[in-house]
């Protein structure tokens, strides 16, 4: 035997995890494959692939069913990249396309069908979020920096400090759409140019006061669109180093793509040809954003969201529960939530939680963590009006920026805290893509009981209860005597045995179905 033979037999290795970040952009979809070792992420593999799904969405926001099938045809072939990974391994966010598309379920169930992973459709501000984390963990900066990320739909801005992210925005402007609204005939035209900058300088209005008053001390820009201007810059020697973008060379190379007559004809080193035919949309944003941003020097970063995603997925590396926790801790303060109250019918929804998550199969995944933040959050609109305080509750989180959380999860949020007292309405017309109906009407159950057992706003006034469930039922049992001196608390049970009818469950009070009211 050889001395390689023998090497590394007896070696000690540390622990490592392989993780897979897929991001599904308008303009392309990314997979990356990633080692998470000794606090450091080592990319393994990754896939791009053109799927322009934003060129499917038409006037009334439908995805076409030919933007679809590349979506599909793609995701079949990430598929065979991902054998083997289990789900808690794999991260799957979609941005501004399937935030739009009135259809998006379609596309998500076909695609649940190839790909045996959820698809998370985030907002634009947790976009911005995850792509700022991604250049945060990747690039060193002093002081505070901007990100900009140009996608196929959308531009995200985020302004931040080390890890943590102060300012984020996302605006409906992306080199697709404007080379659909602008350039969808392949002419290239100086007048077609300067339009597409003034709309997306009209964009910038809506934040450029803010940005430009917290400021910053470095830029960097990120994805496809600024990362073939930097390079073409590069190669065209506008700018003074590799990965830089000046403002002059900006000019210079808008100056240089305006000669042309047809998008096919350009030949610039550095502008490849699949990057051409959005070229001119991309280079009239980032025109925008310089003047509107009065921005002298942007540098490329090769990290963006699916990064972002990556560094969140590792415990060791990611303070994804400190982003929920900062989003909850700050809804709680703008609206004074009681967090005493928040706390008791937390601890009370855990203690049911955890006796019945094995019979109702509820062990898996982040519902025990949603359970909690909706507990936590179930008087945010108390400050509105204490009448019909689940609708106002429910309406602010619908609507409100919830860093850390996707847009499925903030709508299972919303919905919980809308249904946690009064009468339950009809669940089965919400279309779910990563939670299943029967789950969500369990949570229902489980925080519309935290909230009863607590109404008297007492600590140490709830026992402990013994619950088991089956699969349509629900059984507590109170110590004995508990419920004799409480007629009101026993009332309310009483009342939520016939409320909770509507989730298609039974509720049992000490083993009965129709609990008396007590002497």
């Amino acid at each position: 035997m050889t001395q390689p033979d023998n090497a590394f037999v007896d070696l000690n290795t540390r622990e490592a995890s392989q993780v897979a970040a897929l991001d599904l952009g308008s303009n392309s979809f990314h997979l990356v494959v990633a080692r998470i070792v000794a606090g450091s992420v080592q990319i393994l593999h990754r896939v791009k692939q053109k799927v322009r799904l934003a060129d499917g969405l038409d006037e009334a926001d439908v995805l076409s069913p030919e933007a679809m099938q590349r979506g599909l045809n793609m995701l079949a072939l990430v598929a065979q990249s991902l054998k083997g990974f289990e789900p808690d391994k794999v991260r799957i966010v979609a941005t501004y396309t399937l935030r739009k598309a009135v259809n998006a379920h379609d596309f998500l169930v076909a695609a649940r069908e190839v790909l045996p992973y959820p698809i998370e459709v985030i907002a634009g501000t947790e976009e911005a979020r995850l792509i700022f984390m991604g250049v945060a963990h990747t690039n060193h900066a002093q002081g505070q920096s901007l990100v900009v990320d140009i996608g196929g739909g959308s531009t995200e801005f985020a302004i931040g400090e080390g890890f943590d992210p102060l300012l984020l925005r996302s605006l409906d402007m992306g080199c697709v759409s404007f080379t659909q609204r602008f350039f969808a005939n392949g002419d290239i035209s100086k007048k077609a140019f300067r339009r597409a900058v003034t709309a997306a300088e009209q964009e910038l209005e809506h934040i450029e006061k803010r940005y430009r008053k917290l400021g910053w001390r470095q830029c960097f820009g990120t994805s496809g669109t600024i990362k073939a201007i930097a390079e073409a810059c590069k190669a065209l020697q506008l700018s003074p180093r590799a990965g830089v973008i000046t403002a002059q060379a900006l000019q210079q190379l808008a100056a240089m793509v305006l000669v042309w007559e047809r998008v096919e004809h350009i030949q610039l080193e550095g502008i490849s040809q699949d990057r051409r035919e959005v070229l001119l949309a991309g280079l009239a944003i980032l025109t925008a954003v310089f003047n509107r941003l009065d921005i002298d020097q942007m540098e490329y970063s090769s990290a963006a969201l699916r990064e972002g995603v990556l560094y969140e997925m590792e415990e060791e590396l990611t303070q994804h529960t400190s982003v929920r926790a900062r989003s909850a801790e700050s809804l709680a303060t703008r609206y004074d939530v009681d967090t005493e109250q928040a706390r008791r019918v937390l601890a009370t929804c855990r203690m049911l939680f955890d006796q019945v998550a094995a019979n109702w199969q509820l062990s898996k995944g982040d519902l025990g963590d949603l359970l909690g933040w909706a507990a936590l959050l179930h008087e945010v609109g108390l400050q509105i009006n204490s009448r019909g305080v689940q609708r106002h509750s429910g309406y602010i989180l619908q609507h409100v920026e919830l860093p850390g959380f996707n847009q499925e999860q903030q709508h299972l949020l919303a919905t919980l805290v809308s249904l946690h007292r009064n009468k339950i309405r009809q669940l089965e017309t919400i279309e779910w893509d990563i939670y299943r109906w029967q789950d969500i009407r369990y949570l229902v159950a489980l925080l519309r009981l935290g909230v009863l057992l607590n109404i008297k706003r007492q600590d140490d006034f709830v026992p402990h209860i013994e619950a088991s469930a089956s699969e349509q039922r629900i059984n507590l049992s109170f110590p004995s005597g508990w419920l004799v001196d409480k007629p009101i608390i026993t009332a309310d049970l009483r009342r939520e045995q016939h409320q909770i009818k509507a989730l298609g469950l039974v509720l049992l009070i000490n083993g009965e179905e129709d609990l008396t009211l007590a002497d």
